[in-house]
């Protein structure tokens, strides 16, 4: 199998999308936190295989505190911790899993297992240039090994070098296709704007299965988000309950069953999904989706209310998670155009890619130079993607600088690939189609 084709899925023929994702995506992707890489965790298959990864934690956590100084036992806590924070959206776990790692790199530095879930960490905290190097750092230490070469991957892919991205990931998926490599298959091959390959990727993730009950669950979200991306409301349902089957309340899969709705026309169900998700976890992109969908549903007063508190950017600061890009948008949407375009240069400074274009190009735009920001929303469309709301800025950019066709052709695009789960944008989207028609 090939990163980004294989056989008897269509080769890509031209350079042409995340999103998550970290969302994802990414975490959205996007973030949406990052799919887990598949790193060291000594002595716990039995206890994640039962599905319980608190009572795993309160084990190792009992083992660290028999034999304090024993290594190996204070990178398998940390990396429980890191997989409960992409399980619950809790950034105040990578506290305390940077507290373990570092007090093991301080007397270790060369342990290569600490510097593959440090590395991990530091993808979770969106601080890429870090992240990369500590792979790298993994890599020297274990030549052979293959756990320091999903962060590798992540890190390159977040700093724009897509071709050093897809070399790593080919060496991986070579050695042993598991579900840590398919869903980087998945990953890339959605950037390149092949959904339908990207979907036969991440159902082999999904089959390949994993670890942990977290880790399924969370390609099942992503599976998803992609067959949204496809138009296909019915099989991203499936999915998203199979997700919340197996990890019930993961923020993912709630969120993916707001965008759902949206995607449908039942805003009301969106704005009470959203509302539930977004009181449990208070963090930017659950606030922001119950106020925009609360804008789209006309409870113009309550959306308001819900976007003035996305403040909420601090609790991920405290655990030490870069959202410049994740906030500019929002500040170019909701906010001030100067500080979204102030967020956006941050971002692009810390990590060259896709998002900070995308981020940068809508600041932009919003800022009144869309000649500019349609060239930076290019950036982020390089590749090919069909991300639906980086095809809306590109849209809506080209919309502003004159360029009707073009815009026309981006925002019909959007609306084809998801931008209903996002129904602030979609109605203006609509908006701007009858009006270049008009």
């Amino acid at each position: 199998m090939t990163a980004t084709s294989s056989h008897p899925y269509r080769v890509l023929a031209v350079l042409i999308s995340f999103a998550v994702a970290l969302a994802a995506f990414l975490l959205l992707r996007g973030a949406e936190p990052a799919v887990p890489a598949a790193g060291p965790a000594p002595g716990t298959a039995a206890a994640r295989a039962a599905g319980s990864l608190d009572a795993e934690i309160a084990r190792l956590q009992d083992t660290v505190r028999a034999a304090p100084r024993a290594a190996a036992p204070q990178v398998a806590l940390a990396s429980a911790y890191l997989e409960q924070a992409r399980a619950t959206a809790d950034p105040g776990l990578y506290a305390r899993a940077d507290a373990l790692l570092r007090a093991v790199l301080a007397t270790r530095p060369g342990d290569a297992d600490a510097l593959v879930a440090s590395a991990g960490l530091a993808l979770s905290r969106h601080d890429f240039r870090r992240g990369l190097a500590l792979a790298q750092r993994a890599r020297a230490a274990r030549p052979g090994a293959l756990a320091a070469l999903p962060p590798l991957v992540d890190a390159l892919v977040e700093l724009g070098r897509f071709g050093a991205a897809e070399r790593t990931l080919q060496r991986l998926i070579d050695a042993k296709p598991t579900l840590a490599g398919y869903a980087r298959v998945s990953y890339v091959r959605e950037l390149r704007g092949d959904l339908d390959g990207a979907v036969a990727a991440m159902r082999r993730a999904v089959a390949a299965g994993g670890p942990t009950p977290e880790s399924v669950a969370g390609v099942q979200a992503l599976l998803g988000g992609l067959e949204l991306a496809r138009g296909d409301l019915a099989a991203a349902g499936a999915a998203q309950r199979a997700a919340l089957a197996g990890v019930p309340g993961l923020p993912a899969a709630a969120a993916g069953r707001a965008r759902l709705a949206a995607a449908g026309g039942d805003l009301d169900t969106a704005v009470r999904r959203w509302r539930a998700l977004a009181t449990r976890l208070p963090l930017p992109e659950y606030v922001i989706g119950l106020g925009e969908a609360q804008l789209a549903a006309g409870r113009t007063a309550a959306g308001r209310r819900e976007l003035a508190l996305v403040g909420a950017e601090r609790r991920l600061a405290a655990g030490g998670v870069n959202v410049d890009a994740e906030l500019a948008v929002f500040a170019a949407d909701h906010g001030s155009p100067a500080r979204a375009l102030a967020l956006a240069r941050r971002a692009w400074r810390a990590a060259p890619g896709l998002r900070a274009a995308d981020a940068r190009g809508w600041a932009l735009t919003r800022a009144g130079r869309p000649a500019a920001g349609l060239r930076w929303a290019e950036r982020a469309l390089a590749l090919g993607s069909r991300d639906a709301v980086f095809r809306f800025h590109a849209g809506m950019a080209a919309l502003a600088a004159g360029r009707a066709e073009l815009g026309g052709a981006h925002l019909r695009a959007a609306l084809a690939h998801g931008l209903g789960g996002w129904p602030w944008q979609a109605a203006r989207a609509r908006a701007a189609l009858r009006e270049a028609r008009s």
